[in-house]
C-alpha cells in the first residue's frame, strides 16, 4: 500500500483535531488583508482552511493570487466548527501552492448548453462527482449480483454486420471498404454464447442513432445485457427485480452522502426496496390507461412516453408490462401460443417519469418465423445465417434482458436528464468534449 503523510479531507475530518496534512483544489475562496479562507476539495469531501497573513508573510502575495481550482498542499490544526460548511476548519501553518488556476470558466447559472461546452471542467462540480460515485456503485453493484448468481461475463463485437434492433437506428462504419454498424446489442453473440457458457452478462457500450432530444436518450450508453439458457418469462423478470433491488440496496448503502448532495429524497426510493414489483399485461395497461386517465390507445400501438408516464403516476415502484403486440416488437421475440397476437416480452417501466429501464423477452427458436419476421422489417437475411445457424444445433429455450444502465442511474439520482448519468454524454447534438 502506498504511504503518505497526508490524509483525505473525510479521514481528516474523522480525526476531527490535531495535526492534519491534506491537499486537494480550491472550491470557493474569499479574504481580506489579514485572512484567507480557503474552502478545499478532494474526491472525499470539503473543508475550510483559514490563513492568517502573520503566518505566511513571505507567500501572501501568491496565496493572495489563488482562485477557484488552484492545487494546494496544506498542514495545519483541524478543529469542530459548526459555522464552516462541513462543521470542520483547518488552521493553516503551511501550505504548498502547487498549481495555480486561470478564472475558472463555470459560474453559477449557467445553462445547460454551456455546461456542456464546459464539462471536462463541470465533472469536477459536487454534483457530477457524487453522481460519478454512485455510478461506480451501481456497475459494481451489477457485476456483484450477477456473479453470485453464477453468471459468467462475456464480451461481443462491437463493430457488427447487421442490426438487433431497428435498421434506420444503426451508426454506419466504414470498415475497410465494407458497410458495418456499431453494435445496438450484444443479444445475437450472446444467443450463441448461451449454448457453452448457460448464464452470461456484460456491462458495455452500445449504439443508437436516434434521432431524440428527450431528457432520457442517449446515441452512445452503456448497456447491461443477461442471457440465460433455460429461462423463461417469469424467471427472467425475478432476475431483472432481483438485479434492481440488490443495487439499489448498495447505493442506499455506500452513497448515502452523496444523495444527500443531490438532495434525493430516498423515501421515493425505499418502496422499490420493500415491494414486489406488479406484473401488467399490455391488455391490461391500456385498460388502467382508460379507466383511471382517460386515455384510449388502439390494440396494437406501442405504448408511447407521455402514456409510460401516466400510467406510471398510479404506482412508486418499477413495474413489469407483459405480452405486447408482436408486430411492434423486434424480430427475435417469439408469439405466445396462447395469443399469437402477442409476444413473450416484458419492459420494465421505472417510476417519477423515467419510462423504460428494461427491455426483456423469450427468443424465438424457430428459424422460419426469424426469416419471416426479418423480411417484414426489410433485413438481408444473408446478414444472419450465424444466427440461424445458432438455432440448427440443439436449440434451447432460453431468454435475456438489457438494462440501459443510465436510466437506472438518472431514476436513483433523481436526475432531471441522462445526460448527467454519464460523464460525457453522446446525443444528436452533443458529441464533444
Amino acid at each position: 500500500m502506498i504511504q503518505t503523510n497526508f490524509l483525505s479531507i473525510s479521514q481528516a475530518i474523522k480525526q476531527g483535531k490535531g495535526k492534519v496534512a491534506v491537499r486537494g483544489w480550491i472550491y470557493r475562496e474569499r479574504g481580506s488583508n489579514e485572512f484567507k479562507f480557503l474552502v478545499l476539495r478532494d474526491s472525499t469531501d470539503i473543508i475550510q482552511c483559514i490563513l492568517k497573513k502573520e503566518i505566511f508573510k513571505k507567500q501572501w502575495d501568491d496565496i493572495d493570487k489563488l482562485q477557484i481550482e488552484s492545487s494546494v498542499e496544506i498542514e495545519g490544526e483541524i478543529k469542530e466548527d459548526k459555522r464552516a460548511p462541513t462543521g470542520f476548519e483547518i488552521k493553516a501553518e503551511k501550505i504548498n501552492i502547487i498549481g495555480f488556476s486561470n478564472e475558472f470558466p463555470i459560474q453559477k447559472d449557467l445553462n445547460e448548453e454551456l455546461l456542456g461546452d464546459r464539462r471536462h471542467l463541470w465533472l469536477r462540480s459536487r454534483k457530477m462527482t457524487a453522481i460519478l460515485k454512485i455510478r461506480s456503485t451501481v456497475f459494481g453493484a451489477i457485476h456483484e449480483y450477477f456473479r453470485e448468481q453464477g453468471f459468467y461475463e462475456f464480451q461481443s463485437p462491437i463493430i457488427i454486420p447487421g442490426g438487433a434492433e431497428d435498421g434506420p437506428t444503426m451508426f454506419e462504419v466504414d470498415y475497410f471498404g465494407k458497410k458495418m454498424y456499431l453494435c445496438q446489442t450484444w443479444q445475437l453473440y450472446a444467443e450463441a454464447a448461451i449454448y457453452s457458457l448457460e448464464k452470461i452478462y456484460c456491462i458495455a457500450p452500445s449504439f443508437r442513432a436516434e434521432k431524440s432530444k428527450t431528457s432520457r436518450h442517449l446515441t452512445e450508453f452503456w448497456h447491461t445485457e443477461m442471457e440465460v439458457a433455460w429461462a423463461n418469462l417469469d424467471e427472467l423478470m425475478e432476475y431483472a427485480e432481483e438485479m434492481i433491488k440488490y443495487v439499489l440496496k448498495k447505493v442506499l448503502e455506500k452513497n448515502k452522502k452523496e444523495l444527500e448532495i443531490l438532495e434525493r429524497d430516498v423515501k421515493k426510493l425505499e418502496p422499490s426496496l420493500n415491494k414486489k414489483f406488479p406484473r401488467l399485461t399490455y391488455d391490461e395497461v391500456l385498460k388502467i390507461l382508460k379507466d383511471k386517465k382517460k386515455i384510449k390507445i388502439n390494440w396494437g400501438k406501442d405504448l408511447r412516453t407521455i402514456e409510460e408516464e401516466k400510467f406510471m403516476e398510479i404506482y412508486d415502484t418499477p413495474v413489469f408490462v407483459t405480452h405486447y403486440p408482436k408486430d411492434v416488437v423486434a424480430f427475435y421475440k417469439p408469439r405466445d401460443s396462447k395469443n399469437p397476437k402477442t409476444a413473450r416480452c416484458f419492459d420494465l417501466l421505472g417510476p417519477e417519469g423515467n419510462g423504460e429501464l428494461i427491455g426483456g423477452s423469450e427468443r424465438d427458436t424457430d428459424i422460419e418465423e426469424l426469416k419471416r419476421s426479418l423480411k417484414e422489417k426489410g433485413e438481408k437475411l444473408e446478414d444472419y445465417q450465424y444466427y440461424f445457424d445458432i438455432h440448427s444445433y440443439g436449440a434451447v429455450p432460453h431468454g435475456g434482458f438489457g438494462l440501459g444502465t443510465e436510466r437506472l442511474i438518472k431514476w436513483i439520482c433523481g436526475l432531471d436528464t441522462i445526460k448527467d448519468a454519464i460523464a460525457f454524454p453522446r446525443t444528436m447534438t452533443r458529441w464533444k468534449p
